[in-house]
């Protein structure tokens, strides 16, 4: 679960426009699909089922009755296309705890990516679909409808997810550098502390398939992480050259291309060996700022800016 909802600060969190209760007491509630749709379209959130919120804004836990009951109805009901259009969600995301002797279910809803927007309920686009807002639930306008539909086409090539592979086709040395990069130049991001799978999907590399549920590749993670010949497979025209024509008596007098069997062949690889040679033989100036000794010149500086551009 995420920070949205820590069951340890269950008493300190009130109804925002990422959390809502709902009592539950009689069963899985009808206007939990409307909080579903408003979250999945605006920024996710949690929906607790089994809590009741008191006057002052503070919830109290009423529990329920058969909560394996009440999961096993709301996934028969996330799974039927004429009740919710899609299914954002895995057995991960439903959650069972207790408070008090009472039992809560609580349900994460991911916000939903453009090209599944609208998520709408009843078959209906434009009667079934909800935004969320501070004050909870609202119904969205035609034009709001209309917007999100326009907003599918605006997917870029490079986040489109490869569902015939898996992420085994990334060099795992290759992640693992990135991912030291990344902390080293991100201190204190919590996506660095994520699990693999998780962290390529934060940064883009990967995607979930709603269809199958397990990550894939995006194409800019199998460009950026992949081995040539995978990368090949997709992009028959992929092909990373750089020389160094250092002589002008010789053709080149160093060479680095992506089908040498010595490397992975990828473009986070290639970058970084590339840069390495840059900036390898660059004269480092005896420079002060203050009394610290700064070595690096505007091209080092450049480079390291560069980096934290190719994903």
């Amino acid at each position: 679960m995420n920070e949205v909802f820590v069951i340890e600060k269950f008493d300190k969190y009130r109804e925002d426009n990422r959390r809502e209760v709902k009592a539950a007491e009689g069963g899985l509630p009808q206007n939990l699909w409307e909080t579903y749709s408003a979250m999945a379209n605006t920024y996710g959130g949690v929906i607790i089922c089994g809590v009741r919120e008191r006057k002052d804004g503070s919830w109290f836990a009423t529990g329920m009755k058969d909560a394996p009951k009440l999961i096993k109805n709301f996934w028969n009901q996330i799974n039927d296309s004429k009740k919710v259009s899609v299914n954002l969600l895995d057995e991960r995301d439903v959650n069972i705890y207790e408070i008090a002797d009472s039992v809560i279910v609580v349900i994460n809803v991911p916000a939903a990516s453009r090209e599944h927007k609208p998520v709408y309920i009843n078959g209906d686009m434009y009667k079934g679909t909800f935004k969320r807002t501070l004050e909870g639930d609202y119904h969205c306008t035609r034009d709001e409808v209309q917007a999100m539909l326009r907003d599918q086409s605006r997917l870029t090539t490079d986040m489109k997810i490869l569902e015939n592979l898996d992420l085994s086709v990334f060099d795992k040395e290759s992640v693992k550098s990135y991912r030291i990069w990344f902390e080293n130049e991100h201190r204190g991001n919590a996506w660095a502390k994520l699990p693999d799978d998780e962290f390529l999907e934060r940064i883009g590399a990967a995607g979930n398939d709603l269809r199958d549920k397990y990550m894939h590749p995006t194409c800019a993670g199998l460009l950026m992480f992949g081995l040539e010949h995978t990368i090949t497979r997709e992009y028959p025209n992929f092909f990373l050259d750089y020389k160094d024509h250092a002589l002008p008596s010789v053709r080149w007098t160093d060479r680095i291309q992506s089908q040498s069997p010595d490397w992975t062949g990828n473009v986070f690889d290639f970058f970084t060996m590339v840069s390495a040679k840059l900036t390898r033989d660059l004269e480092k100036p005896f420079q002060l700022d203050g009394m610290v000794r700064v070595d690096e010149t505007i091209i080092h500086k450049s480079s390291e800016k560069h980096s934290s551009t190719v994903l």
